[in-house]
């Protein structure tokens, strides 16, 4: 049996993949180093088709990236100065073959970032602050389906979920 079908316990890391801590950490400050644990809380982890393992620490507004058996591989760090709630909230996987693009909500910025899956270079970025369609009040949570339609989830008061459909070739 597989630990994916008995779900027993495999491993666990920390930020760089260094052993986790649950003790206080300061409070996030653009102007420092960048914190060698995770802020609090860890907000997402996806998988994607080839393995690796991103991860929202959303207060200390990074991506980081690890291979399954905990490796750092790369962060990425976006609106280095946003503070509050932070700037990475969710992600969700591009779903053409290749997994080209993640999709970062952002929801202390109110809005969505396309991200080069292999660089971290953003590429292109919608919604603002709103409540309109197509803006955000605190976008929480997403999903993008096998079409490129992305659905997105907002909370507080926003409360609603929109879906955004995909109007150009970028599957191909």
């Amino acid at each position: 049996m597989t630990a994916a079908s008995t779900l027993a316990y495999k491993r666990h890391w920390g930020a760089y993949g260094k052993a986790p801590s649950d003790d206080k950490q300061p409070p996030y400050d653009p102007k420092a180093p960048a914190a060698q644990r995770f802020g609090n809380p860890v907000h997402c982890v996806k998988i994607a088709d080839d393995g690796l393992v991103y991860v929202c620490d959303r207060i200390n507004d990074r991506i980081q990236v690890f291979k399954k058996d905990g490796t750092f591989v790369k962060e990425w760090i976006y609106e280095r100065n946003t503070l509050g709630n932070g700037a990475v909230w969710d992600l969700a996987i591009w779903p053409d073959p290749k997994q080209t693009y993640l999709l970062s909500a952002d929801g202390e910025n109110n809005e969505i970032r396309i991200i080069k899956r292999d660089d971290g270079s953003v590429v292109g970025s919608f919604g603002h602050n709103g409540r309109n369609a197509g803006q955000f009040h605190w976008v929480r949570a997403m999903a993008v389906d096998k079409l490129g339609n992305v659905y997105t989830a907002e909370v507080d008061t926003g409360k609603r979920i929109q879906k955004f459909k995909l109007t150009s070739d970028a599957l191909h």
